[in-house]
């Protein structure tokens, strides 16, 4: 099995030309930030371009999406924010869109509590198959993946303590643009790919091993 993941789209959805798997994977995951502050019309013609390489997509808002991105994805039936699938007899994935609270008053921000409640409700759907793929928009707290330029840690204290609890494999995340990296927090990789500008995700799983990696865009 083959996963592409992206996200901090931020609209500029033309790069997805130089993702090299697009075309032949499973499955494709965006991550949140399909936009700047835009809704449903914009997340349509995203998902629509998407669609022209690979109809297999899940994908949850980000911050900079507005609410209502949250509604349309729910109706097509592919929205990772609170809920989980079943991609093989023994992967699951689930996910946790939006972020906490920013100085900039995105458009989709919720408190720790919320983040937990949300992501505990994806996790209860796919809590039974062996392996898991957590997507969270908000890195968690304290990681490689969740430093702004200042060198502060700006990621989510309520993803963390779940990781620690719960440990999927892998943590699929983004928001801090300037934050593509990668970390552990014990048996689980935690990606941020930053901006789709720079480059994505590929998850590959072989029988029992599934492992991920940063990959740039092929221009």
């Amino acid at each position: 099995m083959r996963i592409v993941a992206f996200g901090d789209i931020h609209g500029e959805i033309y790069h997805i030309k130089g993702i090299k798997e697009l075309t032949q994977a499973d499955w494709v995951i965006v991550t949140g930030d399909f936009t700047n502050i835009g809704g449903k019309r914009e997340v349509e013609w995203i998902l629509k371009e998407i669609g022209k390489y690979n109809k297999n997509i899940l994908a949850q808002l980000g911050n900079m999406d507005k609410p209502e991105v949250n509604d349309y994805l729910t109706e097509l039936g592919i929205n990772l924010h609170g809920y989980g699938y079943k991609l093989s007899e023994d992967l699951g994935i689930f996910g946790v869109g939006g972020s906490t609270f920013t100085p900039f008053n995105t458009p989709t921000e919720y408190s720790e509590q919320e983040i937990e409640d949300i992501v505990y409700r994806g996790y209860e759907m796919i809590k039974h198959l062996p392996k898991k793929i957590l997507v969270s928009h908000t890195p968690p707290y304290n990681t490689n993946t969740d430093v702004i330029e200042s060198g502060r840690h700006v990621g989510s204290k309520a993803i963390r303590e779940f990781i620690e609890r719960c440990q999927p494999e892998i943590c699929l995340t983004g928001h801090i643009h300037e934050s593509r990296n990668i970390d552990r927090i014990g048996k689980t990789l935690i990606l941020n790919p930053g901006m789709l500008s720079d480059g994505y995700i590929l998850v590959y799983k072989e029988g029992d091993i599934i492992d991920a990696k940063l990959r740039p865009l092929v221009l």
